[in-house]
């Protein structure tokens, strides 16, 4: 007999189709219609429930076909005057019962791999967090390179990118980009983005012709909706002053920064990009609420999965993911132990590496179940 899912599984499963039903019902209520950003959220989690939720329910139907013709084949059946009467229904039984269980057991191992991201999928908004390494001026070059890659890639995938903070770098590319990208499958993807980016190449001010190596990390917030980050307003202590530029001085006489202190993590804040303070003010609780979800994120993941290796959302700035070699027109996934055509994945498209780094992540995750 072909694999079944385990009853753990199943019942999982179960709540997901309910789920599923409830954000049917949620999504016919004029008063979620009439606010777009919860229409958005709950569209985003029905679309990552659909596949799973019609292939639980094809699974279901096909367990239940199986049970009827094992029936059919019985021996007891077989002998009763019914079933006597009728061998070509027998014989039709046979001839399809490999065909439903081979089904069964494609549905289970599909099933499988869309449980262990569906809760990924479902989170369709993050902030990507770009930020010059070692490496002086190239480095900043190299960030600028980076920025450029994902916002390519972003366009390919039709997610909106939206510039939160900028600092340009003094001979171009960036010092430090925070950017929010949101759409379908966002996080699933983009999280394995996570760690430091290597780059070994010729900078355009060398003159002798030497390859150096740079490096700048990335780091990938989900953007968590606000019930899900435990954050008291009046844990937070803000600041509004005018804006700085390089060296401390003030950029116009109009305070319109915000400077946000949670005082109980210590994680701090600063958003001067616009010249609203409204807006800034904005952006600053929405980078806050992403950076303290990660931390609380964090530590819950470190009390319950120690012995879980997930590649995804650990946010580990110091581990060496990748290795861009222009000389080669290479670029080295370390944790794939593979490589890629530079120039296509430096125009944005990703999908290749991603899709492999998917793939070994879903086969950990099963492991691990």
């Amino acid at each position: 007999m072909s694999e079944r899912l385990a009853d753990n599984i199943k019942r999982k499963l179960a709540e997901l189709a309910e789920q599923s039903r409830q954000i049917d019902q949620q999504l016919l209520d004029p008063d979620i219609l009439s606010d777009h950003q919860k229409v958005r959220q709950l569209t985003i989690r029905k679309a990552a429930l659909r596949t799973l939720v019609e292939q639980y329910e094809d699974y279901c139907e096909s367990v239940r076909q199986i049970g009827e013709l094992r029936e059919l084949l019985e021996p007891e059946v077989q002998s009763s005057t019914a079933g006597a009467a009728d061998p070509d229904l027998r014989e039709l039984a046979r001839a399809e019962l490999p065909e439903l269980e081979q089904r069964v057991s494609a549905l289970v191992e599909s099933i499988q791999h869309e449980l262990v991201t569906a809760d990924d999928r479902s989170i369709g908004a993050v902030i990507l967090e770009i930020r010059a390494g070692i490496g002086g001026d190239e480095a900043a070059l190299w960030a600028g390179d980076l920025l450029n890659m994902y916002r390519l890639y972003a366009g390919e995938r039709n997610w909106a990118w939206e510039d939160m903070a900028v600092s340009a770098g003094d001979a171009g590319g960036v010092r430090q980009a925070i950017v929010n990208v949101r759409g379908e499958g966002v996080w699933a993807e983009l999280g394995y983005e996570a760690g430091t980016h290597q780059v070994k190449r010729v900078p355009t001010t060398e003159t002798q012709g030497r390859i150096h190596t740079s490096t700048a990390t990335v780091a990938v917030l989900p953007e968590p909706e606000n019930v899900e980050v435990e954050l008291d307003p009046n844990d937070v202590r803000e600041m509004v002053t005018t804006a700085q530029g390089p060296g401390g001085q003030n950029v116009n006489k109009v305070a319109t920064a915000v400077h946000l202190i949670h005082e109980s993590s210590g994680i701090e804040v600063r958003m001067q990009e616009t010249k609203s303070q409204h807006r800034n003010r904005e952006k600053a609780w929405q980078l806050l609420k992403a950076r303290l979800y990660e931390q609380q994120k964090a530590a819950a993941d470190a009390e319950r999965a120690e012995a879980r290796a997930s590649m995804i959302g650990t946010g580990g700035r110091a581990e060496k993911i990748r290795t861009y070699r222009w000389k080669d027109n290479l670029v080295v996934d370390h944790r794939l132990s593979e490589s890629f055509n530079l120039q296509e994945v430096m125009a944005g498209r990703l999908q290749s590496l991603i899709h492999a780094l998917v793939k070994q992540d879903v086969s950990n995750r099963l492991a691990a179940i």
